[in-house]
Formats: C-alpha cells, sequence, structure tokens
C-alpha cells in the first residue's frame, strides 16, 4: 500500500516525491508496537552526546540492511525497497554485519559506562544474539516485557510514556526471556 504507485496519502506521496523520515514510514507499517516504541523513546531517550551523529537522538531505530538508523534518517521509495528486500534473522549476513558494525559504532560513541536499552524483542535471538556480543552486561530490557507479544509491549510502552513512568530495566544477559503471559492491559479510555 505505502508503495503503490497509485496512493495518494501523503506519506505515500512524500515517500515517492522527496521521502520521508525512516521513524514515520516505521510508525506506518508498524502501528501500535513501533508508536509505543517511538514515543516512550522520546519520552525518556537520554542521549549522552545530543551532538554525537549516531546517538544524538537517544533512540536507534533497528533496520534490515543498514544496521541501527536514527528515526529521522531520510528514506526515499527506493531504500524502503532496499529495506522490504531484507530480513531480520541472524542467519541473513547482510543484516547481521550492518547491525554489528552500526552497533560498535554505538559502543565507541557512547562511552563503557552507558547503558543501552532495547526497546525490541528478547524472546528470539535476532537482536539479542547480535547485540549482547557488542554491548555485554551494559545491554538492557524492561522487564516487564517477558511473556508479552509485540501489541502489549507497544501498548505497555504507550501508556508509560503518556504517564510520566519509565519502566523498570534488567539486564539481557542471564535474564529471563520467555515467561508466562501477564494479564491483559487495561483499554485506554479515550474522551470522545
Amino acid at each position: 500500500m505505502l508503495m503503490s504507485a497509485r496512493a495518494e496519502f501523503d506519506l505515500a506521496t512524500r515517500l515517492r516525491r522527496s521521502g520521508a523520515s525512516l521513524g514515520e514510514v516505521f510508525a506506518f507499517v508498524s502501528g501500535l508496537y513501533f508508536r509505543g516504541k517511538m514515543t516512550y523513546a522520546l519520552e525518556f531517550g537520554d542521549p549522552p552526546d545530543p551532538t554525537a551523529p549516531l546517538t544524538g537522538t537517544g533512540s536507534l531505530i533497528i533496520t534490515t540492511n543498514a544496521g541501527l538508523r536514527a528515526p529521522d534518517t531520510p528514506l526515499t521509495l527506493r531504500g524502503l525497497r532496499a529495506l522490504a528486500s531484507g530480513r531480520i534473522s541472524v542467519d541473513d549476513v547482510t543484516y547481521r554485519r550492518a547491525l554489528t558494525r552500526s552497533a560498535k559504532a554505538v559502543r565507541d560513541e557512547v562511552g563503557p559506562d552507558c547503558e543501552v536499552v532495547l526497546l525490541g524483542s528478547i524472546a528470539t535471538p535476532k537482536y539479542v544474539d547480535i547485540l549482547l556480543k557488542v554491548f555485554d552486561d551494559r545491554l538492557y530490557f524492561p522487564k516487564d516485557f517477558v511473556g508479552r507479544g509485540d501489541m502489549s509491549r507497544g501498548g505497555l510502552l504507550l501508556r508509560a510514556a503518556r504517564a510520566g513512568i519509565e519502566l523498570p530495566y534488567v539486564p539481557v544477559r542471564g535474564a529471563v526471556r520467555h515467561g508466562a503471559r501477564p494479564p491483559r492491559l487495561e483499554p485506554i479510555r479515550r474522551n470522545l
């Protein structure tokens, strides 16, 4: 839909004409899950150096073919097609090399005392195996993620950001990565 030449909505036309930001495109494609991540990261992301090329935003997005990128990274339709042709899998050489290379650059940029928080899934090796090799004991995740699926994690992050309450983090190394499903989140009440 987003890549269709017939799509006339704002994001699709900008993507074809001049480009859009990586964060906008991911929010459109992933919906609640990614919106929750971005809202939370904007609320609680604490860049060690706001002027640093990689980490100045306080949050980075894992891509299929370009490693870690800032949400405001420009993306064209051609770039989106390249992203869409890749896979997020430890078996995919392009993904693994790009993520390792950019994670090492982030590690070097933030220094030895900075903790890195993963807002992605810790239940599969697709992020964890690669990032643990780079960040070791400095890689953390919200402990309330255990047992939650994508949408539940997105909803949890969105609620925490809206409430201004940062979630507690635990190190990924040695953590329980699979657990019982927690109770469903209470629905967000909207004022109509």
